[in-house]
């Protein structure tokens, strides 16, 4: 049976952030598949009894901080607690990867990195046109190709049913990784994932 893993993310979150690679590692040495799927997470939110950043009790606020130190060291990844550009505009830089997604999963999936690390560890705006280019063109893409097509009809469709799809498929958070059926939630939870690979 053919191994496939549809990979719900956001590139402006710090937890896919700090999975993205170790889970591209994983895919790869479980030969899984992976159909990366970029998701406006607003609307997810509104459905699950999510909340933005700046909404949520200071309790979970100080925790999340707390874990993201934890994460960083533990990992030994580059992370900006509190980076320049944080909270932005996510569906810009979504966007990109959706209209990436055609030239193939190895392209989109470093594409999807290099966002999210210039994001949480170089200080930079994933929201603005000419930042997007510059990285699209930084992992040897067709940056201004990329950029006008994530700005039609095309990529804003398949970003509103990958939304669609993630509520239906009940995913709350992201990262979401679902293999089979299964939902995993969180880079934290890539070792589960990966006994389920195994199994």
């Amino acid at each position: 049976m053919s191994k496939t893993i549809d990979y719900y993310l956001s590139p402006v979150s710090p937890w896919t952030y700090l999975g993205h690679q170790r889970f591209t590692d994983l895919a790869a040495a479980y030969g899984a598949a992976v159909v990366a799927k970029p998701v406006d997470y607003g609307p997810v939110f509104k459905v699950s009894g999510g909340l933005p950043l700046k909404q949520r009790p200071l309790q979970r606020q100080a925790y999340r901080m707390m874990e993201l130190k934890r994460w960083r060291a533990c990992l030994d990844l580059p992370l900006t607690l509190e980076p320049r550009y944080f909270p932005t505009n996510a569906n810009p830089a979504a966007l990109l990867i959706t209209a990436a997604l055609p030239l193939g999963t190895a392209d989109t999936m470093r594409l999807a990195g290099a966002l999210m690390r210039a994001c949480w560890a170089e200080d930079k705006d994933i929201s603005d046109p000419g930042t997007l280019q510059e990285i699209a063109d930084g992992q040897g893409l067709a940056g201004a190709e990329l950029l006008a097509s994530s700005r039609g009809p095309q990529a804003l469709a398949t970003y509103e049913k990958f939304t669609g799809e993630a509520i239906e498929a009940q995913v709350f958070g992201a990262p979401t990784y679902v293999y089979r059926g299964e939902l995993f939630w969180g880079q934290d939870r890539l070792d589960l994932l990966e006994r389920a690979l195994k199994a």
